[in-house]
């Protein structure tokens, strides 16, 4: 009995030595690693999932990679670029916008610009899709999105990204899911509510090809509203360039005009389309393509083309653009007026 009792109490002494070490060490521990009382109240594991929605490392485009959109990139530098750059003019009445809305028809290059702002702007860049804020569990959508500008706030000066911002920030309704409003409703009040301040460096961008479903409040707060249109003569000519760059090509610039005449209507997505077509088909008129060399592939032509044009058609109807016109018309930060 006396060895397990001399056990236990040699047990219990060294148990006892083992809880009293760490305990000088704490106050360092704490002062190494603060933790900012903007944080206070959310759950270190939410805190952890937004950070991992931060893009530390994004391709490098500039704005001329950006063919055309002049209006759009001169307003977005007013609001990102240059308030970055010098916060120091950009103070009260100049203060930037809290919000920034892309809206337009898909594939004219709404989300590439987020992807230059992620690559130009000198700031804490969160990409965000309502995936990243939605859970099963019960009020757990509602804490991402208080964790969201929580992180971002701790952040500053942050941007963040919203694609597709119609499938977070639709129209309230009486039929919805409860746990959908709830999320709507916590977004809208730490974007701009009581409880918000005016001096956050918080510049929040969404993207969407469906405006016209966007809640009214949400867009309230939304201030500038850039219309994104399909790229003119001049733009396509730019992509089809672009997109040729790396490629065996023996056209002209006659034969690019050509080229962008034809096209009137399309994308930027829809001429990527066709110049992927175009560039197939040399690999079509090989008869053995095991054997064949790269360097005797021919290069493309206008006849490629002229079949690509056969294949690839424009994704965008006339209805939907005369939607989105009519939309810019009413909400638009800038007047584009109809082709």
């Amino acid at each position: 009995m006396k060895p397990a009792n001399g056990t236990g109490d040699q047990h219990q002494t060294g148990t006892g030595k083992q809880a009293r070490k760490p305990a000088p060490a704490t106050p360092e521990t704490s002062a190494e690693e603060p933790v900012d009382e903007r944080l206070a109240g959310i759950e270190p594991r939410l805190v952890e999932m937004i950070r991992n929605e931060i893009m530390h490392k994004v391709d490098h485009i500039t704005w001329d990679s950006i063919a055309g959109l002049e209006h759009a990139k001169s307003s977005i530098k007013e609001i990102v670029v240059w308030p970055m750059l010098r916060p120091d003019l950009f103070t009260g009445l100049r203060g930037p916008p809290k919000g920034l809305l892309l809206f337009g028809p898909p594939g004219t290059g709404k989300t590439m610009i987020g992807k230059c702002i992620a690559s130009q702007a000198r700031a804490t860049f969160f990409s965000i899709s309502a995936s990243s804020l939605t859970s099963k569990w019960v009020g757990e959508g509602e804490k991402m999105v208080r964790a969201l500008f929580a992180v971002a706030r701790c952040s500053q000066p942050s941007v963040i990204f919203i694609d597709e911002i119609d499938s977070l920030l639709t129209q309230r309704t009486d039929g919805e899911v409860e746990a959908s409003r709830r999320i709507k409703t916590e977004f809208l009040v730490q974007f701009d509510g009581a409880g918000t301040s005016s001096t956050d460096r918080i510049l929040v961008i969404g993207a969407t090809n469906r405006p016209q479903e966007i809640d009214e409040a949400a867009r309230r707060r939304l201030l500038k509203r850039l219309y994104i249109p399909l790229p003119d003569a001049p733009a396509r000519a730019t992509i089809v360039r672009t997109l040729l760059g790396g490629m065996a090509h023996s056209l002209t610039d006659a034969e690019i005009a050509w080229v962008c005449e034809r096209t009137d209507g399309y994308s930027g997505s829809d001429m990527d389309g066709l110049c992927r077509e175009a560039a197939i088909g040399p690999i079509r008129a090989i008869a053995d393509i095991l054997n064949v060399s790269t360097s005797d592939v021919r290069p493309i032509t206008r006849a490629d083309f002229a079949d690509a044009l056969l294949q690839v058609r424009a994704s965008v109807s006339a209805q939907d653009l005369e939607g989105y016109l009519e939309w810019n018309r009413q909400y638009g930060s800038l007047s584009v007026k109809a082709p």
